[in-house]
């Protein structure tokens, strides 16, 4: 899944508008996800990192210098010395491995088996052709990837927030019953309910537009109190993510949790 963009500037018309209430009428009103341009863009930026010609990647743009989500990286580390073997990791929504390249360096032998990105299948197709190697790994699918791997660790950075119905969704993943769950750059709203709004991405980064939610925090983290113990809490490693504004008002709010199942806490 395709990751945001951030801005804080006033009258801006890049960022994201409006309050939806359907699915279909945003959707009416953006190109989509499905945009070629977007899955080019992202493939020629993260072949420069395979290829040692950029150091990082993150929403399809290249940088000299890494930024690393430490967050994710302690937790992951932390998970496999609990799990006592090498995970099985899903990144839902990891596009072409933007997160497995970002965190490469820590993912030794005794600490990743696998890592396996849930991608929309063109995205499947051009990773499985380009970028798969013995760790990493494309499916289109959560129960597909279950079927070959036995999962252990669940990664869903800036990707839930992008989905038609993200709430059963939610219900479902709580249901694999996965040792552990990480949520990282998720968008929240200072609002008693979700918000559904239209995200305007900057011809710089790509040319398109999308759906994108807003949670409530509380009716998010419902779909995991009865299964999962919150084990940590934190905010966006990416400057600017903290704070979000739409329709140019301080609404939003990027978040993570770590979540730990209450069979292993």
């Amino acid at each position: 899944m395709i990751k945001r963009f951030f801005s804080k500037k006033a009258k801006n018309k890049y960022g994201w508008f409006g309050n939806f209430s359907s699915w279909e009428d945003a959707c009416r009103a953006t190109t989509g996800y499905d945009a070629g341009i977007i899955l080019e863009k992202t493939r020629n930026a993260i072949l420069q990192v395979k290829l040692g010609k950029a150091v990082y990647e993150r929403d399809s743009v290249v940088f000299d210098k890494k930024q690393y989500p430490f967050p994710l990286i302690s937790f992951m580390l932390h998970s496999a010395i609990r799990n006592k073997k090498p995970l099985h990791i899903i990144d839902f929504g990891g596009s072409l491995g933007s997160t497995y390249f970002q965190v490469k360096e820590f993912l030794h032998a005794d600490v990743c088996a696998s890592w396996n990105v849930i991608e929309q299948d063109h995205y499947v197709s051009c990773g499985k052709s380009e970028f798969e190697d013995d760790t990493l790994h494309f499916f289109s699918s959560i129960e597909e990837c279950r079927s070959v791997y036995d999962i252990d660790f669940a990664l869903l950075s800036s990707s839930v927030q992008y989905l038609k119905q993200p709430h059963p969704f939610l219900e479902k993943l709580a249901s694999f019953d996965f040792k552990y769950i990480l949520f990282d750059r998720t968008a929240f709203i200072n609002e008693p309910s979700d918000r559904l709004t239209i995200q305007n991405v900057p011809p710089e980064i790509y040319d398109a537009s999308y759906p994108s939610w807003f949670f409530n925090e509380h009716c998010f983290m419902d779909h995991f109190r009865d299964r999962y113990k919150v084990a940590g809490e934190f905010t966006s490693y990416v400057e600017g993510e903290t704070v979000m504004f739409i329709d140019d008002q301080l609404l939003g709010y990027d978040k993570g949790f770590y979540l730990v199942n209450k069979k292993y806490a």
